[in-house]
């Protein structure tokens, strides 16, 4: 009697390369429907006096939740109110200048009535992220938010897959076109997020860098042996020399003067620097003074109109959580 053949290997990397590949073909579907719809729920938003209320029920629910606090983030004013709650009093916290932002995929989510009800009785503008325009939802709402009817990643089962994927994309799409329209810089970006690596990134360099006394700065004339003392002093493994009217001209690195070792001390601080030094603006990013570090630079001279105000050491932005 023949033995049975051996099952087939689990392959979890093709599921998941197919559950990827399902989920990016609805993405594609969802971009290229994007259109006049969309350019009118961001202009509805951009001059609204009150908030974005997002609503959803189960992993809508989840998802309407991350959506606020994208928006809020990036510095539209938001917030989430679960639809039951608002069943039992939460409703309260929506008034008449908000716009309601209500998801839900089949858009016959019943535990929404009451939202509808309300955001309807007192005029307040309802739009709904929904796959089905002909849908309760869909029919009540002053815009409408299409997400493509794609299948879901595990289709036999109908589990939230794609649908949440689709619906957090859209959301972050109008986020990001909410903060482009408004013209919303990373440093209106620190203002929210003024904790964790991103927020030290988003730190000024005026923040952190060293100023006044401790700048290690010598004149062009500068003996090697007066300049040295000066080096040690000051600790950052950097001179920068600077001319008579306080511009600077040159730095001088530790690489410098291994390259002028052989009688280095007969030489000027002039003679040795290297001229056209990398610098950075006060009122650069943290996150960009480490980008301008990258390979071997320790050191950076903060310069405005070409005077130094301040240094900064590449152990100032480990301190500070940069890198």
């Amino acid at each position: 009697m023949a033995a049975a053949p051996a099952p087939k290997a689990f392959d979890a990397v093709a599921v998941g390369r197919r559950v990827l590949g399902i989920e990016a073909h609805a993405l594609g579907v969802l971009a290229d429907g994007l259109g006049d719809d969309f350019d009118a729920v961001v202009a509805l938003i951009a001059r609204l006096k009150g908030r974005v209320v997002l609503t959803g029920v189960g992993k809508s629910g989840h998802v309407a939740r991350k959506i606020a606090a994208t928006l809020a983030s990036t510095g539209q004013s938001a917030l989430y109110v679960h639809a039951t709650e608002a069943s039992h009093g939460d409703l309260g916290m929506i008034h008449q200048d908000d716009a309601v932002l209500a998801l839900s995929k089949t858009g016959e989510t019943r535990e929404l009535a009451d939202v509808i009800a309300y955001a309807k009785r007192f005029a307040i503008p309802l739009i709904a992220m929904t796959a089905f325009a002909d849908s309760a939802l869909g029919r009540a709402a002053d815009h409408l938010l299409l997400i493509p009817d794609a299948p879901e990643a595990a289709d036999a089962l109908n589990a939230p897959t794609t649908s949440t994927t689709l619906q957090i994309a859209l959301g972050d799409a109008l986020a990001v076109a909410l903060l482009e329209q408004r013209g919303f810089s990373p440093h209106d970006f620190k203002i929210f997020h003024p904790g964790g690596k991103l927020g030290a990134a988003l730190r000024s360099v005026r923040e952190i860098m060293h100023v006044g006394a401790e700048l290690p700065l010598v004149a062009p004339h500068t003996s090697m042996a007066d300049a040295l003392l000066v080096m040690t002093e000051r600790r950052f493994g950097a001179l920068g020399v600077v001319d008579s009217e306080g511009r600077l001209i040159g730095v001088i690195t530790d690489g410098d003067l291994r390259r002028k070792i052989d009688g280095l001390l007969t030489h000027s601080a002039g003679e040795v620097m290297s001229p056209s030094p990398r610098t950075i603006a006060p009122d650069a990013l943290a996150g960009e003074a480490l980008h301008e570090m990258e390979g071997r630079i320790t050191v950076l001279f903060v310069v405005e109109d070409g005077r130094p105000i301040g240094v900064l050491h590449i152990h100032d932005l480990l301190r500070s959580g940069v890198a």
